[in-house]
Parts: structure tokens; C-alpha cells; sequence
């Protein structure tokens, strides 16, 4: 199965709760539009059913859960890691019913979606939790539960923000989702012009999304042939593993049990694979 290399820089800054909590207490959030991001904006516009449940990770400033708010969606929740950004959220919001306001990490929230937003999280992440990212997403959505929302499709020297492309995303979410659109957007906010596109992902409740711990390789080309041997076993979908090759993504068709993986990597003695997360 055929595997691209990460197409960013990798970042050597701890992207953790302190890193974030800095940007908000110094007010560095040049990411920051100053409003909903217009393709976001657009999609909430044809939603009908208010009821749904909503979910917002690393939520920022939320303009789209204000947007929610204004149109009558009565289910809506935002996360974030940075503790100044919740308080400021929990202020501007005091007086504002239908909106949960967690501060936490979203890889430990629990919960059942039927739509996640997606704006400026998957970017913000290292590069290295794409695939814990998918496994999360797909954790957390409901049954036909939907990501919408904005990827970068274009590269950067360094990050946050970490870039990507259509070919990589594709990859990365087949077979554990179904691709209502992933198009380059037409009407982006202007700074990113071009440079967007816009995804509806819809959760394939047919299959297994699992995520397992793996140690031993230290470089591609081992890499390329583990996840092609797990890639030839009975049932799965799709492999994909982490750019430092610490977690490995199985999309099946019914369970894998984990001494069959480990039998497909008894070559190497060095290769070992944990339970799944």
C-alpha cells in the first residue's frame, strides 16, 4: 500500500498545554481570522436539523460556535487545552445556554458526535498524530457522524501551522471514512486564498479503526515494508503509520488479533507492537 512521506518540517517545540496557554496569555494567535472562516460559515448555513450534537476541537476563539449559537444549534461543544483561552471562553459565553465548554485533551474526551468541526485543529498538531488523529475522530462520531471543515493544502517551512496535500489526506482517512468532497476551496478567507480545501468525511461505521503502539523501526524504508505486510493480511482496509513511526493505523474489516500483527513482524526482533490504544 502506497505511502507518502510528511511534507512539512517537523517541529521541535513542545506543542503542549503550556505552549498554547503562552499564545493566549501574549495574544500570538496570528492564526486567528477575527471571525468565521467563510466555507464554515457556509456549511453551518445549510444545516437543518438545529439538534444535533457538535463538537469543536482546539476551539480557539470559536467564532464558529458563536455562529452555531446565533443559528439556533442547541448542542454545541468546545475544547481546548489552553486553561487562559477557557476562562476567556467561560466569560464571553456566561450568559449563553447550550454550549459546553471543556477544557481538556481532546485524544482523552469522550463523547458521541454527530459532527465535528474541523478549523485550524488538524494543523496546529504535530505532524506525528495524524494518524491518532483519525482513530480519534472516528472514536468520537456517532454513527454516519460527519468532519467538515478547512485542511491546508499547501506546505510550510515550519509550524504550527504543519501543511499537507489532497494525495496525503486521502491516505490518511481512506477506507475508515467515506469522501462526500474534498475540493480546493472557492471562497476562503482572503490570507488563505487557494490554499484551503474543504472536507465532509462521514464516519464508515462498517469497519474497525484501530491504533497500536510500535517500536524498532528508524527508517522508511522498514517502515514501507512493515506497513506493507500488515497491508496484505485478510480483512484490512488500510495501514498507515506515524512519521515517527511510534503508532500504526488499521482500518479492518473485523478485529486483527495482535499475534497475527506480531507474527507479520517476527523477522525483525527489534519490531514489537503493543496493544491498541
Amino acid at each position: 500500500m502506497e505511502e507518502l512521506q510528511c511534507c512539512v518540517v517537523s517541529c521541535e517545540k513542545p506543542l503542549d498545554k503550556v505552549y498554547w496557554d503562552n499564545q493566549y496569555q501574549s495574544n500570538t494567535t496570528g492564526w486567528d481570522l477575527g471571525e468565521i472562516s467563510p466555507p464554515i460559515k457556509s456549511y453551518i448555513d445549510t444545516l437543518e436539523d438545529k439538534a444535533i450534537q457538535i463538537l469543536i476541537p482546539g476551539c480557539g476563539n470559536t467564532y464558529e460556535a458563536e455562529y452555531l449559537l446565533d443559528k439556533g444549534f442547541t448542542n454545541v461543544t468546545v475544547i481546548d487545552i489552553a486553561p487562559t483561552l477557557i476562562e476567556n471562553l467561560k466569560t464571553k459565553f456566561k450568559n449563553t445556554s447550550n454550549i459546553n465548554i471543556v477544557l481538556g485533551d481532546f485524544f482523552e474526551h469522550q463523547g458521541e458526535y454527530d459532527l465535528i468541526i474541523e478549523q485550524t485543529f488538524f494543523c496546529a498538531l504535530p505532524p506525528t498524530m495524524r494518524q491518532k488523529y483519525v482513530w480519534k475522530m472516528h472514536q468520537l462520531l456517532a454513527n454516519k457522524g460527519k468532519i467538515a471543515g478547512l485542511l491546508f493544502n499547501r506546505t510550510f517551512e515550519s509550524g504550527p501551522p504543519f501543511g499537507g496535500s489532497q494525495e496525503e489526506y486521502n491516505l490518511l482517512f481512506q477506507q475508515a471514512f467515506s469522501f462526500l468532497k474534498m475540493d480546493v476551496c472557492q471562497n476562503s478567507a482572503t490570507p488563505r486564498t487557494g490554499s484551503e480545501l474543504f472536507i465532509e468525511l462521514q464516519k464508515n461505521s462498517e469497519v474497525l479503526v484501530n491504533l497500536y503502539p510500535f517500536e524498532g523501526i528508524t527508517c522508511n524504508g522498514c517502515k514501507n515494508t512493515v506497513t506493507e505486510k500488515f497491508s496484505t493480511l485478510e480483512s484490512v482496509l488500510n495501514v498507515s503509520m506515524s512519521s515517527n513511526f511510534a503508532e500504526v493505523l488499521i482500518v479492518s474489516k473485523v478485529e486483527v488479533a495482535l499475534e497475527t500483527l506480531q507474527k507479520e513482524i517476527a523477522y525483525d526482533e527489534k519490531y514489537k507492537i503493543g496493544q491498541k490504544l
